[in-house]
């Protein structure tokens, strides 16, 4: 330190904070304190900005030391084998490119990762530890990968998001992720989160406890109830939708008096898809009275008289009163109590008749599209098979709605009903009659992997319209599902699609190479998901 140094640290307190406004604003518009002005000041202020910068550091007392990191948890799992390790480790590295438009022959790995994470833990592999930060990483890019992420990577995973800000999703979505949260099988430890924790920690421990003790979930529930906030005992309610059991029906009664009308309504909805609760007798007496069977016409037909009125029991019960903006409401009422309404009541109200025959019968009065789209939404709520598979109707059918869905949407939710060998030949039967232009969302609700028969039904139909000269960028969608969802069997059949087709004179231009160079990734990607299983199934070698 220079003498100057030496003489101001000796005359001035230590001034730090006046020290950095002055240094700030300038020596020609503040003096720093104790120095006087002159053109020495600017030289003055950083010697008496040093000598306080010794006597802070010189004077700071030590901190008390941090507790020890405790090393990671052990995963139990067995450890991936060597090549499905590397496998991973390139499905993580590969990044969407920055530029659309044309995707080459080259497959999407990103969008082969959530299949190998299913495939990995129905296999109950553990993750490898460096593939920790990356997977962590994807998984907070991608919603949809985080169960499957979080699920392989396992307790390391949750060990890793308490160090870093960024993978704190991993704490809230990880049933036990949170810091404090108690084991299942802690009673004392489940009471003091529930009353103590944050309202995502009790969401997430709700969710697991039902999942696991129904009864136990809703008694926690009921226990606050009263004090919750409106928003939060909705987000709490929608959780009963797990497990939903006869049992739950005292509670749901209550809530029907709710405050709230969100609630309530989600409330009637979850005690609707019960069909021998109080509130589906009610709502199917109320249904059979609006809709009745006339056997004095030529051919029996079905007549509606729809309500006059919303009382006040038909409001507690969940039907909304004012009907939406273009919507009469006496149809608006009928469709809410015909969707609330048993499927079972319809049968025995009329003549005894099979859904099929329901729904074949004539509606008077032009109410056969409300009447139709009311039980739609009632077979989709109950999961009912017979009514959803009646209402669809055959997939050959040349009307594009089928006897009582009205969109291509609601014949999606309908399969979701039906079992999945059935589901997937119906949508194979309606490729071939109508073909891909409108298979899209059905074809989204199919297992995978596809079975041999639906398969089968796609390539034939994406070779007919690459015969036909169709434009093909209007088929990437369904290629894209079929690049994820074709039995990776399929490839060796495909080979003899790769080539480059003669383009008919109406085609579009540069299609016959798009369609090849679509096939090639399709082959590409199909063998690349056969040799992943290959890989995480020891003993099985590579296709």
């Amino acid at each position: 330190m220079s003498r100057t140094t030496a003489t101001v640290a000796a005359s001035l307190p230590d001034h730090w904070e006046q020290l950095v406004t002055t240094a700030l604003l300038g020596t020609d518009r503040r003096t720093p304190p104790g120095v006087a002005p002159g053109p020495q000041t600017p030289s003055d202020l950083l010697d008496a900005a040093a000598a306080a910068t010794v006597r802070r550091r010189a004077g700071l007392c030590p901190a008390r030391p941090a507790e020890r990191l405790r090393p990671a948890p052990e995963d139990p799992r067995p450890p991936l084998p060597h090549a499905a390790a590397r496998r991973l480790a390139a499905l993580l590295a590969d990044r969407p490119g920055a530029s659309g438009g044309r995707r080459g022959a080259a497959p999407d790995l990103m969008e082969l990762l959530p299949q190998w994470l299913q495939a990995a833990n129905a296999r109950g592999y553990a993750a490898p530890p460096q593939a920790l930060p990356a997977l962590l990483d994807a998984a907070r890019g991608r919603t949809d990968l985080r169960p499957a992420a979080l699920r392989f990577a396992g307790p390391r995973a949750l060990w890793l998001a308490r160090l870093n800000p960024d993978w704190r999703f991993a704490l809230r979505a990880a049933p036990g992720g949170g810091p404090s949260a108690p084991g299942l099988r802690d009673p004392q430890g489940i009471r003091r989160l529930w009353q103590e924790g944050l309202f995502a920690e009790r969401v997430t421990l709700l969710t697991a406890l039902r999942s696991r003790d129904a009864a136990a979930a809703r008694a926690l529930l009921e226990e606050t109830w009263a004090t919750e906030r409106a928003e939060d005992r909705l987000m709490f309610l929608d959780s009963l939708r797990a497990g939903l059991a006869p049992d739950d029906e005292t509670f749901l009664e209550r809530a029907l008096a709710d405050r709230s009308r969100n609630v309530r309504e989600t409330a009637a909805e979850l005690l609707s898809a019960l069909p021998a609760s109080a509130l589906a007798a009610r709502m199917a007496a109320r249904a059979a009275a609006c809709v009745a069977m006339d056997r004095t016409r030529d051919v029996p037909t079905i007549v509606v008289e729809a309500p006059h009125e919303c009382d006040a029991a038909m409001e507690r019960d969940g039907v909304v009163a004012k009907a939406p903006a273009g919507r009469g409401e006496r149809s608006w009422w009928l469709g809410q109590l015909v969707e609330a309404a048993p499927l079972g009541t319809w049968p025995g109200r009329l003549g005894g008749r099979t859904p099929e025959e329901i729904v074949a019968l004539p509606v008077a009065d032009g109410w056969q599209g409300e009447l139709h789209a009311a039980w739609c939404r009632a077979a989709v709520r109950q999961r009912d098979a017979a009514w959803s598979r009646a209402l669809l109707g055959e997939p050959s059918a040349p009307e594009a709605g089928g006897p009582g869905a009205v969109s291509l949407a609601e014949r999606a939710r309908l399969l979701a009903a039906l079992d999945a060998g059935e589901r997937a030949a119906w949508v194979a039967g309606f490729i071939e009659t109508h073909g891909l232009s409108e298979a899209f969302q059905l074809l989204g609700v199919c297992a995978v992997p596809w079975d041999p028969p639906l398969g089968r039904a796609v390539v034939d139909a994406l070779n007919i319209a690459r015969d036909a000269g169709s434009y093909p960028w209007s088929f990437s969608g369904v290629m894209g599902l079929a690049e994820r969802c074709l039995d990776p069997s399929e490839a060796s059949r495909l080979d003899a699609l790769l080539a480059i087709p003669d383009e008919p004179e109406d085609a579009a231009p540069g299609a016959g190479s798009y369609w090849s160079e679509a096939f090639q990734r399709l082959v590409t990607t199909l063998r690349l998901r056969g040799a992943m299983l290959a890989e995480l199934t020891p003993g099985e070698p590579a296709p």
